[in-house]
């Protein structure tokens, strides 16, 4: 895998200039017309969680909400740097406690209502109360205030010189405050929200069918059209009959197909496969709060890290398209250790841990769902890999919206997962999955608790000298490796068949797996 060289955000950026927006011209709008036929389908394995942006945290439910939102700022195509999106600019107080953005005019939700700053603020004080994951990102805002109709300001707890890139993810979408219409039982429209959009986005979700397909059209108020008058996101367990459906053409774009599948893909004509570095890792949650009492013992998770076959799975699952993950934060991220310690294939070390730990006969689960492919296999090599030091894995495959209410509530001992970024900062591989107020979906899935590594990381997310935070993180780093909170297994590449039709798609590793289809079109 080449290295992927990601900066750190801007987070010091006190003023962004808006990009100019011209109208089109009268051709360009006769070419978007006709382009109002063309039609974009997107096969997807399984079935997302909510669409709700307050509610769902991962990018599977994220690619069908993205382009129908608009965010305060936004992520520039490819690149990590910030841009303005509905804030035409922004300013932040030099001690990082007031955020102030002023709103460009124009911008409507799909009902024809324009975006304000009420609307900005019932964003936000909506995501709080919810509080699911998404708050996590914002937690340490204290106001809210609505300055005059296009400027709205947030005033917080404590410094956070990190918060300003958080409003570039699908959490901090804009919602149309009109869908307290829509709720029931003071539930803040969760419900309507979960199959349902309201937002300013290019798109809106125009219909449902519950394990068939998302259907999108254009929103009609929308400042810019898009090209494609029509996306499907099409449900197919089946990704071999999706590939299928790939090569007849039938749709153009197949997520989910296995990697060796993938690669054969590359020979046809009319197909592109998309191969770029990515940030994206995949690792296993020990439960080390909520799961078996023998998780407790740091010396059995350390046999479990050690009895992992690492380069079996690159070779013959991954098929040599991923690298091995050293340490919490992946490489071509800047706070990346290249010498942390890394557990590698030691079947003696790890039987003479599990001897030491007095662990015999040990039964755990492993928790995972069919929306990730490689999952599969990966849990049947974790089965058979730790049936050589001694510990029985019964594997307990649910439904994806099962599996996230499982890991939420910490019911399991061991589980598969994978996680991508939202900003380029470490921050994203640190707090989250160590820090104990981040348990359950916000991050934490071993329900790990720490103090040294509580307030490492707190002091870590509150101050700018980034050499500070380096030495903070590497220090966190040592501590959780040592105790083997997770099972780092590999960093991937983003592999992605679409086909050659398909013009326009850009990845960008903030975003990963959500597509920019307000820029993508059709040729025939």
């Amino acid at each position: 895998m080449k290295r992927l060289a990601i900066g750190l955000l801007s987070v010091l950026m006190l003023t962004a200039v808006a990009c100019s927006k011209q109208a089109p011209t009268q051709g360009e709008a006769g070419q978007q017309s006709e382009a109002s036929q063309q039609k974009l389908v997107i096969s997807i394995p399984a079935e997302p969680g909510p669409l709700d942006p307050a509610v769902s945290m991962d990018n599977t439910a994220w690619k069908l909400t993205y382009s129908s939102y608009e965010r305060l700022i936004e992520y520039n195509g490819e690149k990590t740097d910030l841009v303005p999106g509905l804030a035409k600019e922004w300013k932040v107080s030099p001690d990082f406690m007031v955020y102030t953005f002023t709103l460009e005019p124009g911008h409507k939700f799909t009902d024809g209502t324009e975006v304000n700053a009420d609307a900005v603020k019932f964003t936000f004080d909506r995501l709080l109360k919810v509080e699911k994951g998404p708050s996590d990102a914002f937690k340490k805002i204290k106001e809210i205030k609505v300055i005059d109709p296009y400027t709205v300001e947030f005033q917080l707890k404590e410094p956070n010189p990190l918060l300003l890139p958080r409003f570039a993810g699908n959490y901090g979408s804009i919602v149309n405050p009109k869908v307290m219409e829509h709720e029931k039982d003071g539930d803040l429209a969760q419900a309507w929200l979960s199959s349902n959009t309201a937002g300013s986005g290019v798109y809106q979700l125009a219909e449902y069918k519950k394990g068939q397909y998302y259907k999108y059209t254009p929103n009609p108020h929308a400042k810019e059209k898009p090209a494609i008058g029509t996306v499907y996101f099409q449900i197919n367990s089946d990704v071999s009959a999706a590939r299928l459906k790939l090569t007849k053409g039938e749709i153009d774009i197949a997520e989910g197909i296995p990697v060796e599948q993938l690669l054969e893909l590359e020979k046809d004509n009319n197909i592109n496969l998309v191969k770029v570095p990515s940030l994206l890792v995949d690792y296993v949650y020990m439960n080390i709060g909520k799961g078996h009492e023998a998780l407790k013992d740091k010396k059995v998770r350390q046999a479990i890290s050690y009895g992992i076959n690492y380069q079996a799975i690159i070779k013959n699952i991954q098929k040599d398209t991923v690298i091995q993950l050293r340490g919490p934060v992946p490489e071509g991220l800047w706070g990346h250790d290249a010498n942390a310690k890394m557990y590698n294939y030691d079947v003696d070390k790890a039987k003479q841990l599990m001897s030491e730990s007095g662990k015999t006969g040990l039964e755990l689960t492993l928790l995972y769902s069919a929306t990730t492919p490689i999952w599969e296999p990966l849990a049947l090599a974790l089965q058979n890999d730790l049936s050589q030091i001694g510990i029985t894995v019964k594997l307990n495959k649910v439904a994806y919206a099962t599996m996230r209410e499982m890991l939420d509530k910490g019911e399991f001992d061991l589980s598969l997962g994978m996680w991508t970024p939202d900003t380029a900062d470490p921050w994203e591989f640190m707090t989250p999955w160590f820090d104990s107020d981040s348990w359950g979906l916000s991050g934490n899935r071993s329900f790990y608790k720490n103090d040294e590594v509580d307030k490492m990381l707190r002091e870590a997310a509150s101050i700018q000298d980034k050499e500070k935070r380096l030495k903070l993180y590497q220090e966190v780093s040592k501590i959780v490796n040592e105790d083997a909170v997770y099972a780092y297994l590999d960093q991937r590449q983003f592999l992605l068949p679409i086909s050659k039709k398909v013009k326009g798609f850009k990845y960008n590793p903030m975003l990963d797996g959500i597509y920019n289809l307000e820029n993508m079109s059709i040729s025939e």
